[in-house]
């Protein structure tokens, strides 16, 4: 039998992930010592910490991956992007290509959520859009399947 995720649960551990990755970006402090920092000071308790984990070891792992998936999409180099969104965009590009038990839809809905919280007041248009493309790209099938549904 198989669990289905805590939804709650997930979204805080992408809430965490995404102000873990932030920090990295801007200080260039290790992985580990960022995630040992929020693991410490942060209520976990309620949190997907696996998920959370995943993700910030992921995409700092796969960077380079991540921003040539990216910059495919987009209008500007990633070192041009604001932290937020491109965290945000990382986070989804990681989502999409190795989180496969997550449905694409469910991670351009986080992204967009999030950008509308700590991004730029448009940003979530940006966010929405790119992680569409990548989306078509990245998820063939499943937005193909998703498609002849609406059909």
């Amino acid at each position: 039998m198989s669990q289905r995720p805590n939804m709650a649960a997930r979204r805080k551990a992408r809430r965490l992930a995404l102000q873990a990755l932030y920090q990295w970006h801007i200080t260039s402090n290790s992985v580990s010592q960022i995630e040992a920092e929020f693991l410490t000071d942060n209520d976990m308790s309620k949190v997907d910490q696996e998920y959370f984990s995943e993700v910030v070891r992921g995409v700092p792992a796969t960077r380079s991956e991540l921003d040539d998936h990216i910059e495919t999409f987009t209008d500007r180099p990633v070192k041009d992007m604001t932290p937020v969104e491109l965290a945000i965009l990382r986070m989804g590009a990681y989502e999409l290509i190795h989180r496969i038990d997550v449905p694409f839809k469910v991670i351009i809905n986080e992204g967009v959520e999030l950008s509308k919280i700590f991004g730029a007041s448009e940003g979530h248009r940006y966010v929405n859009g790119v992680l569409d493309k990548l989306a078509q790209r990245l998820r063939v099938t499943e937005v193909a399947a998703g498609r002849k549904a609406r059909e």
